[in-house]
């Protein structure tokens, strides 16, 4: 005879009206086994999976989660019952480019659909695609490793050496390791058009023009309605956070204490750039517009010849570069002057980092291309002369990698690696933290780590600590649960 299952389910959602919450959260009791599900009405969602001593135990815990959700507003529900709502795709025309002469590609790789993240740094080239693949590249186009995530790209972005990936369901992905993980959880009801991280601080600009700021152990910090829509750019320093959007760019003071200046652009901002003195606009009305952080005047306007969709500088804004939606890449001079307009031999250039005189892009078809900038090799191509750009092809054994769900096992410390560090999860204030047990850290300050894999006293062993700025530490490397 075959066994029964006595395995149970509850599932519940919390939907909204006017745009607001529309989330799941499901909690199946096997035996010993908890598993919990959850995230937007429609996606597959996170799952977390716990292991208790006894049955009776086990059924506690699941009816102590269920109980705090019920407490929250979630009801019973039937899993299909309710559509999931739309996720906003940027729609963007790109048509031929009118430049007489190709920018000199280097080098293009096409991921397979459209792309919008890019983040260069001196190892390797981040790329993020709508279908949700993160690849890496060397600098020289050689593709190294790729990361699927359960949902489109929306953005990359770094702080310091840690990467991060902005997804359409809601959640931001820590790339810095083998294996992904969630590090910040952004409000069901935000649609993220653009993200920015300074020292463990997220900022999310979303399509109904409001700004959020989350701390990095993921707790709200403050939020602002925003003076205009469609917010395509989110920048952020220690004096600022620069928010753009169809009516222009507002500047708001880093702890929410209100607005600084707000500057009307010339057409609604499309994409944004900052150097130290300066954040730059890319608009609907063919320009990128200079403006000084300290006050927000206009300092140079760059006049394109169609809607610019990304902008770039050399370091400290000698040079500023432009991607209209008519497939050209332009350079201007810091005062303005057009230096040269070229074809990308593509689609639309969607974003876009200027790294060692060269130009990286990522397109409306997918693709990311290495343009060399150098000033001998786009005087050659104005004059018809490029080289013949090289299309890279997949390794047939790419190392991949999906979010973590679980920690892999060591049986004591001392099998774990070298130098390695012990961290253990501790219930404080409600919440799920993570303090370093390791000699030689800071106790009582937190450790950013993967939601889904916190279990009160629980350990784990990570690979390195790294403390930021803002009082807190940074997992670098693998993490291993202890038995």
């Amino acid at each position: 005879m075959s066994a029964v299952s006595t395995a149970s389910t509850t599932y519940l959602e919390l939907s909204q009206d006017g745009g607001g919450a529309h989330k799941f959260y499901e909690v199946t009791v096997d035996g010993l086994v908890v598993t919990v599900r959850y995230g937007r009405i429609g996606a597959a969602g996170q799952v977390q999976t716990s292991t208790f001593p006894t049955a009776e135990k086990a059924r506690a815990a699941a009816a102590r989660k269920v109980g705090e959700k019920v407490r929250k507003g979630y009801e019973p529900a039937v899993p299909g019952g309710r559509a999931p709502r739309s996720v906003t795709r940027r729609q963007v025309a790109s048509t031929p480019s009118t430049a007489r002469a190709v920018a000199p590609v280097l080098w293009r790789f096409r991921t397979g659909s459209a792309a919008f993240g890019i983040h260069v740094d001196d190892d390797r080239c981040w790329v993020g695609n709508q279908a949700g693949d993160v690849y890496t590249l060397d600098h020289d186009g050689g593709v190294l490793a790729r990361f699927t995530l359960p949902d489109g790209v929306k953005c990359l972005v770094a702080d310091d050496f840690w990467i991060y990936a902005g997804c359409d369901d809601g959640r931001v992905y820590d790339l810095s390791s083998k294996l992904p993980f969630a590090a910040y959880d952004i409000a069901a009801d935000v649609d993220i058009f653009w993200l920015d991280i300074h020292e463990g601080v997220l900022n999310v600009s979303d399509r109904n023009g409001r700004l959020t700021v989350i701390d990095h152990e993921d707790e709200h910090q403050w939020a602002r309605g925003g003076r205009g829509e469609h917010a395509w750019m989110v920048r952020a320093d220690d004096r600022a956070v620069y928010h753009g959007h169809h009516r222009g760019v507002t500047a708001y003071a880093p702890d929410g204490g209100g607005e600084l200046w707000h500057t009307a652009t010339r057409g609604g901002v499309l994409f944004g750039w900052q150097e130290d003195t300066a954040v730059y606009a890319g608009t609907a009305n063919r320009v990128v517009q200079r403006l000084a952080k300290d006050d927000g005047r206009i300092e140079a306007t760059y006049v394109c010849d169609s809607a610019v969709y990304s902008c770039a500088t050399s370091p400290g804004g000698r040079f500023v570069f432009a991607g209209d939606g008519s497939s050209s890449v332009y350079c201007f001079d810091r005062d303005g002057t057009r230096l040269w307009k070229l074809g990308t031999g593509g689609g639309s250039a969607l974003s876009m980092q200027y790294r060692d005189e060269r130009l990286y892009l990522v397109t409306t078809d997918g693709s990311l291309v290495c343009v060399d900038a150098g000033e001998a090799a786009v005087a050659a191509a104005q004059q018809g002369t490029v080289p013949v750009a090289r299309d890279v092809k997949l390794a047939a054994a790419l190392p991949t990698y999906a979010p973590a769900t679980a920690a892999a096992s060591v049986v004591s410390v001392a099998q774990a690696p070298a130098g390695s560090v012990v961290v253990e999860c501790v219930r404080s204030g409600g919440r799920v933290r993570v303090h370093v047990v390791s000699e030689g850290y800071e106790p009582s300050w937190n450790v950013q780590f993967p939601r889904a894999i916190r279990e009160p006293g629980a350990r784990y062993v990570v690979d390195a600590l790294h403390a930021a700025s803002g009082g807190f530490y940074r997992v670098r490397g693998d993490i291993r649960r202890l038995r």
